[in-house]
């Protein structure tokens, strides 16, 4: 999802390939067994897979998704029933190996853009639901754009070397000693939800680093945010109803969310039941907090310039003391976003301005308007510090080559302003 798989090594290979068996006798457009496709369609919501199968102009789950990464660009497959350039020929077998092994129907190796290393979790059943609900869609014929990689990357054997390496295939085992609800919990965020796969950094393989899970990674130049039970850049200070808002409504009292993450709430966690999102923050307030780190102190000219800055620029919003506006303006003030390990979302924000997420309930909160345009490196940089400082929040400083360094990188993605 994906938000989940945008910096998980390369590209989803295209899902179709000559020589397949049929898909099965449900055509498009017959009832079949509508419990099955309802826990399906609720199942591909999870999983978010709307969001990488679905180009911007093209039809849902269509494919063609282009997904910047660090090895090059790569482009999503075709998942409605199209039998020719889609999942129409594929038999439940064979989806199943994908989603547990990433081999397509063809044998070739996926790659793990295509998160199979969290999608091999699901169960059996569950699988076949997703199934069920995909062969429902609409059929569109829609033949997968080349990806864009060099070599040897472009060669999927290397992929049997990757998954002997960092892939271990399996199930979802359930843990004895604690809850049902935790359990499920476990099922969606470890599993179907890939929250790991942007939540986790990643070492030069595009694995995740495990000693670090969900200790928050940058993701297409934006930071997600640790999960972990960190009291200051983590959920530590929240509660389960804190986390089960934030993924229906995309706000809560702490935040809004902005970035890849505002698709997620869109696309997936809004149509999420309110029990799996229960079980999900049931789950996350289990993690143990990340290692204690010792932030750097700003300097008090940069801090001085930066409150000057804030008080002009945005205090009419955010107020005098970070405390924003209720289900407007976010709150700053104790912030885990703004404390995080990076600024990378901080200093976005501040550069090109951001919509905020919308799920059911969610109000018409305003968008954060850019700054890039007038404020200079220094002033970004000095009014990110002090933010990031201010009000009893404590977090490293931002450096004018740091916010020098994300504008290039997001104006070559974006074009300038």
């Amino acid at each position: 999802m994906n938000r989940r798989a945008l910096l998980v090594l390369i590209a989803s290979t295209t899902l179709t390939g000559a020589g397949m068996l049929a898909f099965g006798p449900l055509a498009h457009g017959q009832i079949g067994d509508f419990a099955k496709q309802e826990r399906g369609r609720q199942l591909v919501a999870a999983g978010d897979c709307v969001a990488c199968h679905t180009a911007p102009d093209g039809k849902p789950f269509a494919g063609n998704r282009a997904i910047e990464t660090p090895f090059g660009t790569i482009y999503s497959a075709n998942i409605t029933p199209d039998a020719e350039t889609g999942l129409g020929a594929w038999t439940e077998a064979q989806f199943y190996r994908a989603m547990h092994e990433g081999i397509a129907s063809d044998g070739r190796r996926l790659y793990p853009a295509f998160p199979y290393p969290w999608f091999t979790k699901a169960t059996r059943e569950d699988v076949d639901d997703i199934r069920a609900y995909l062969r429902t869609l609409e059929p569109v014929r829609s033949v997968q754009r080349a990806n864009e990689f060099p070599w040897p990357l472009n060669h999927r054997i290397a992929m049997a070397g990757w998954n002997g390496l960092f892939f271990t295939p399996g199930e979802f085992k359930p843990d004895k000693n604690r809850s049902t609800e935790w359990n499920r919990g476990a099922y969606l965020v470890e599993g179907l939800a890939h929250c790991g796969a942007c939540h986790t950094p990643k070492d030069v393989f595009g694995a995740d680093k495990t000693s670090q899970s969900y200790q928050g990674s940058e993701v297409q130049n934006w930071f997600a945010p640790n999960l972990t039970g960190d009291s200051r850049t983590g959920l530590g200070g929240w509660s389960e109803q804190d986390i089960v808002s934030l993924l229906k409504a995309g706000h809560n009292d702490r935040t809004t969310v902005y970035g890849p993450m505002a698709e997620v709430v869109k696309d997936s966690t809004s149509k999420m039941t309110d029990a799996d999102l229960k079980a999900i923050a049931v789950y996350l307030k289990s993690l143990p907090a990340s290692p204690a780190d010792t932030p750097a102190a700003p300097a008090g000219n940069v801090m001085s310039a930066g409150k000057n800055i804030y008080l002009d620029q945005c205090s009419a919003c955010h107020q005098l003391g970070g405390d924003g506006v209720k289900n407007i303006f976010p709150s700053l003030k104790g912030s885990a976003a703004v404390q995080s390990r990076l600024p990378l979302s901080v200093v976005r924000l501040i550069l090109n301005g951001g919509h905020p997420a919308s799920g059911p309930g969610s109000p018409n909160a305003l968008s954060m308007p850019s700054f890039g345009w007038k404020l200079s490196d220094n002033q970004v940089a000095a009014v990110a510090t002090y933010i990031r400082n201010a009000w009893g929040n404590t977090a490293d400083p931002v450096s004018a080559t740091d916010v020098k360094d994300l504008r290039q990188r997001v104006e070559a993605v974006n074009g300038a302003y």
